[in-house]
């Protein structure tokens, strides 16, 4: 698979391209999000790695978490049904275009100085080529769960 850079334009271009595949009939492959719920989920690591989504981690998180940090950047795609914070679960009824248009807007200005210096509250301390690496990593496994 290789995990790219989320920070060249080619790359976030292909992101988009994917994106702008989806309809709102589009099938989930695996998991319980419909296509607009995906949408607005994938927002919210964006979120965080801008600073915009604040998580709280526990302390066992914060313990474990930067165990597993190298599987967020080695070739192998993320498993399917991982666990999924709280927080970036998203169970109501959400509108495709508009949750469509503000993830692709993120995505657009998502770049290095828009980053957050604070720590991820799951992986700790994060060099910004590893934010990109792992939001895009992110995001081509929900966009995978929907067949694009």
């Amino acid at each position: 698979m290789g995990v790219k850079n989320l920070f060249d334009p080619a790359v976030k271009q292909d992101i988009i391209a994917r994106i702008n595949k989806l309809t709102p009939q589009s099938q989930r492959q695996w998991g319980k999000m419909d296509v607009a719920q995906m949408l607005a989920h994938c927002q919210m690591p964006l979120g965080v790695a801008t600073g915009d989504h604040k998580l709280k981690g526990s302390f066992f998180i914060k313990l474990v978490g930067p165990l597993f940090k190298k599987q967020l950047f080695n070739d192998k795609p993320f498993k399917r049904d991982l666990p999924t914070d709280k927080s970036f679960k998203i169970a109501d009824t959400r509108d495709f275009e508009k949750e469509k248009q503000k993830l692709v807007q993120m995505i657009s200005v998502f770049s290095e100085t828009a980053m957050s210096s604070e720590p991820h509250p799951f992986f700790g301390k994060l060099t910004k080529e590893e934010w990109s690496k792992g939001t895009w990593k992110h995001l081509d496994h929900h966009l995978q769960q929907f067949g694009v």
